[in-house]
């Protein structure tokens, strides 16, 4: 053996001590690593040989790890393959984000959720009494329901139906109520009219939905992917703020969307995305599809775990009868490389079940499968290389990967062993397969496995630090080569216990869900506590109302969810291969564009021969002298600004006395407004408008509506103030009206009968200087115990309607103390709501008039805290739209102090009846408060202030209006004064510098040549 010589350091002394004197500064203590290699004495090959063993166990180990695939670098993409897209969604998330060492990080928590709803939480209780003015107090009054609004793409016997059958016979138990649309009918239309629960199917030519007032919910639950294109309608205004949960129970997008950014769909994935982040909470029913759809996180992803689809599926399978024993090692649905230790510690432990075969002769019945891993990697090696090394014998150890045989393998095992340590956040689902076939299963005791299976009645528990117990529970489970009677009925147990599993957790968590995203407005009931419904409701899927529709012909789900997924990827698609299959829709186009071509030609010869007649017409006219042209261009140029075209639908109202304005925001609405000439809509806003309409945009009338948060507070009232501004310039007619998109949506708007009425009575002045309306205050949904006026006002505005009119008309009349509120009977009539009504156009003038100042002196007292905070004392809960609600009965207030006749015609018959009779109200009316000399005079004032400058800070008046006085009219006068005069100014100096010009220069006379002397002359002529 080779040793180092006590000489040779001596040497490398001397060496180091000639370096360190010619180099001081690099010289330094040799470490102990370094003197143990220079001054022991050391055997080098057998160093060497513990290297290599070393190098060696660290390949191997390598090798046989789960998840070591190979990748393929050539261009072709790795989802192209057959066998690999029968990959479960999961391996493939797994492979492509890399893999955990015993998966404990393997968790999903919605953080971004959970911090809202704890927010949201702590300001509602904490701010109900924090505003401004402490003497308002917030209170719910619960005069109705909290309505909600499921949707479905198709009403087919299945367990998601099952599940939302269920969740809804608990929410209805606790105080909801609920209506279905679907998109296509099923079978299970009749259940749900069975549970009392009305049911609509949207028609085929409005498949977006947006024929429906979602805003007449609390909030929308829409159920599979399948319904995308309701989402078409939810996301537009006014429908984007409105609590959506989507409810998503297939993989099939998840797997698909992969593949997107290689074949060019970014489109399609981006939009998709869009869709994701439209929804408030997107529901998935166990925790690794959030993971799998992480593409599409938008921070809104919830997981309330549960469903009854393994019982579902394993209700009517039936297995043949086997002689051998299979035992089936299953783990995680997470894929970690830890997997392969737990497998290899779970097969030493069941080593001794084959101790009386070798691995030469073995023909034993028994058989262990183990289930995990993927088909691509090694792990079928590992597995077999774990059995070698553990001596088991041949062919008695067999690995068979997730992908595609879970349920293969599962009907065909005897034992169900849970192999995983991992705790996971729910019940694995694997197990529940499992225990739905009715299949003993063994498992670790950990925390959520021992929630829901009792050891020993239904499945047997081990503890995870002790594997000797195992070997016990399967000897007993196992007895004379056959599965014993009694783990037969802890099999048949378990079957019966998985199939109500999970039912209270999915019921809670809806209505826990629910419970933190719905905004309940005052007049909504709080939903009661879920631990009220009762045990039989709350514990259990609805089997009892699907027996009759088990026996039906089954539904491929997943089939169908990937026929969707390919038609919507169809319309994205402009490939010469997706023309022929969409040939039907080509063909259509291409007549399209035929007569397209052909209307085009008609139009451009029927332009041109319309200028050749224009021109011959101009050849014959006479066309007058330079003088006339000029005067004619001199009065053109002062009549510009009033000359301006009519279109059509202007047209056609000229002559009408009346005019009904269609307030909206966004194009949500459009589908509720009319298109006859009596209509006219207003769009609150500069985007969304109707293509082609003549419709009026507010923003460009009143710069206010500019200002978004105006625009919301106000709503529909603030079309009144951008109509009333300037309104000789738009409206020509003596009557004016407005209707509501939501009162057409609600089915209450004028039929052509009471259109005529109306017309009818307002040609004829029947009722005289009359408030006309249509939709009543006693059958809004809002007041189903039709409450009177001022008890209504308060259910909508948090209780604080009273309180916030006494505030309002105490500081718009400038009045210290207010003790009671203009009376609004009781007298079995009924009033206005909606903002759907017509007035004479002088009488609506002084109505804006009197709301201005009524706006003004609100705004005053609710601006600060509610533009800081988005939170005011006519709400419970953050409200953009916190004005809209007291205005919208303000005219009532004043129709009726006002001494005008109101009068309700029923929309569909045209039938008119006069609600608070004149006569009766004498000694109830506040005339003198509300008499047009008095609003006047307070408007004057207030013009007056503002044409002075003389107020600093926010003040809206000025911004809702014209701001007209007496003085400004005097100052409008002496401008035009001003203008003129120097009109005059220029046109005489203009004169007098032409003048001038003609006087430096003398007139030249015209040349006339004197006759001869000789000739005489004849007549006019020169000779």
């Amino acid at each position: 053996m080779g040793s180092l010589e006590s000489g040779i350091p001596a040497k490398r002394e001397a060496t180091a001590a000639r370096w360190g004197r010619q180099h001081p500064f690099l010289q330094r203590n040799r470490s102990r690593l370094s003197r143990f290699f220079l001054f022991k004495k050391l055997n080098y090959i057998q160093l060497i040989c513990t290297m290599c063993v070393f190098f060696f166990f660290v390949v191997l180990f390598q090798m046989f790890l789960p998840g070591l695939v190979v990748v393929d670098k050539s261009d072709k993409p790795p989802w192209r393959s057959k066998k690999e897209e029968l990959l479960p969604p999961d391996l493939i998330v797994f492979k492509e984000s890399g893999v955990f060492d015993f998966g404990e990080g393997v968790r999903f928590e919605p953080t971004k959720l959970l911090m809202k709803f704890r927010r949201d939480a702590a300001q509602t209780t904490s701010t109900s009494d924090g505003f401004n003015l402490t003497s308002s107090t917030t209170q719910r009054f619960g005069f109705r329901k909290p309505k909600l609004a499921l949707v479905f793409a198709v009403l087919l016997a299945d367990a998601q139906q099952m599940k939302m059958v269920t969740v809804s016979n608990a929410l209805l138990e606790i105080g909801y109520a609920i209506e279905v649309y679907s998109l296509e009918d099923g079978p299970v239309h009749g259940v749900w009219q069975q549970m009392g629960v009305p049911v609509t199917i949207l028609e085929a030519k409005h498949p977006s939905g947006c024929v429906i007032d979602w805003l007449s919910y609390d909030g929308v639950i829409v159920n599979s992917l399948e319904a995308r294109s309701m989402f078409t309608c939810f996301m537009q205004e006014p429908f984007k703020s409105l609590p959506l949960v989507w409810v998503i129970n297939e993989k099939t997008l998840a797997v698909r969307s992969r593949q997107y950014n290689s074949t060019g769909h970014t489109e399609l994935l981006t939009d998709w995305k869009k869709i994701f982040s439209r929804a408030s909470v997107v529901v998935f029913h166990d925790y690794l599809l959030p993971i799998l759809y992480s593409e599409f996180d938008a921070g809104n992803f919830y997981v309330i775990p549960g469903s009854p689809q393994e019982a579902w599926k394993a209700k009517t399978l039936d297995f043949p009868r086997k002689d051998d024993i299979v035992i089936s090692i299953v783990g995680s649905q997470f894929l970690y490389k830890g997997q392969w230790l737990e497998h290899a510690l779970l097969l030493q432990a069941l080593r001794p079940l084959f101790s009386g075969y070798n691995s030469e002769s073995y023909h034993s019945d028994l058989k262990i499968i183990v289930l995990g891993g993927e088909s691509a990697s090694n792990y079928s090696v590992a597995i077999e290389t774990i059995s070698q090394n553990l001596t088991y014998p041949k062919d008695a150890v067999k690995h068979v990967s997730v992908a595609g045989n879970v349920d293969k393998i599962l009907e065909s095992s005897d034992l169900v062993i849970y192999g995983s340590f991992l705790e996971e956040q729910s019940f694995p689902e694997i197990l529940m397969k499992a225990m739905a076939l009715g299949k003993p299963i063994v498992a670790p005791d950990l925390l959520n496995i021992k929630k829901h299976v009792d050891d020993r009645v239904t499945g047997y528990l081990f503890p995870k630090k002790n594997l000797e117990i195992l070997l016990q529970i399967v000897l007993e489970v196992i007895t004379e080569g056959k599965i014993s009677p009694l783990a037969r009925n802890i099999g048949l147990m378990g079957k019966a216990t998985v199939k109500n599993m999970m039912a209270l957790a999915t019921i809670e968590g809806y209505a826990v869900l629910l419970e933190n995203i719905l905004k309940l407005s005052s007049e909504v009931a709080s939903p009661k506590d879920v631990q009220t419904v009762p045990p039989k409701l709350r514990e259990s899927w609805s089997w009892h109302l699907f027996e009759a529709l088990m026996n039906a012909l089954p539904d491929n789900r997943t089939a169908r969810s990937y026929e969707f997924i390919a038609n919507v990827e169809g319309h994205w698609n402009h490939t010469s291969g997706e023309a022929t299959k969409f040939g039907v829709v080509n063909d259509d186009s291409f007549v399209y564009e035929i007569w397209e071509d052909e209307r085009y030609l008609q139009v451009i010869n029927s332009k041109k021969r319309q200028e050749d007649e224009e021109l011959k017409g101009r050849a014959l006219q006479y066309h007058g002298t330079w003088e006339e042209v000029y005067k004619n261009a001199k009065r053109a140029d002062r009549s510009k600004n009033d000359l301006h075209e009519r279109d059509e639908g202007e047209l056609l109202r000229t002559g009408q006395p009346l005019c009904i304005y269609e307030p909206y925001f966004g194009e949500g609405t459009w589908s509720f407004l009319h298109q006859h000439p009596l209509y006219r809509g207003v769009g609150m806003s500069g985007k969304g408008r109707r293509p082609r309409m003549d419709d009026i945009d507010a923003s460009s009338r009143l710069p206010l509506f500019n200002n978004p948060y105006y625009r919301d507070s106000l709503g529909d009232f603030g079309a009144f103030f951008a109509i009333s501004n300037k309104i000789d310039r738009l409206h020509k007619n003596s009557w004016i009206g407005f209707q509501s998109w939501r009162a057409t949506a609600r089915k209450e708007s004028l039929s052509r009968i009471a259109e005529n009425a109306l017309l009818n009575a307002i040609k004829t002045r029947k009722h005289g200087d009359a408030l006309y309306f249509w939709v009543r205050m006693d059958k809004d949904p809002r007041n189903p115990l039709q409450k009177p006026f001022w008890s209504f006002c308060d259910s909508i505005n948090a209780g604080n309607c009273r309180f916030a009119y006494n505030e309002t008309l105490k500081k718009m009349y400038s009045v210290k103390n207010m003790d009671s509120l203009p009376p609004m009977p009781e007298d079995g009539d009924t009033w206005s709501v909606m903002q759907s009504w017509a007035l004479p156009t002088r009488s609506f003038l002084e109505f804006v008039m009197f709301s201005r100042m009524f706006v003004d002196s609100l705004d005053a007292q609710v601006y600060e805290e509610h533009h800081r905070t988005n939170r005011c004392y006519l709400s419970l809960t953050k409200d953009k739209h916190c004005y809209s609600r007291l205005l919208e009965l303000l005219v009532n207030v004043w129709a009726y102090h006002s001494a005008r006749r109101i009068v309700y015609i029923d929309p569909g018959t045209g039938v008119m009846q006069e609600q608070h009779i004149q006569k009766d109200r004498r000694g109830q009316m506040w005339v003198q408060w509300f008499e047009y000399t008095t609003l006047k005079t307070m408007d004057e004032d207030l013009a007056e202030e503002a044409d002075s400058d003389r107020r600093v800070g926010h003040w809206i008046w000025p911004w809702t209006g014209e701001v007209v006085w007496r003085g400004s009219l005097e100052k409008e006068r002496q401008r035009k004064n001003v203008e003129k005069e120097e009109k005059k100014k220029r046109s005489k100096d203009k004169l007098n510098r032409m003048r001038n010009r003609n006087s430096r220069q003398k007139v030249i006379g015209k040349y006339v040549k004197p006759p001869p002397e000789n000739e005489t002359v004849t007549g006019n002529s020169t000779l």
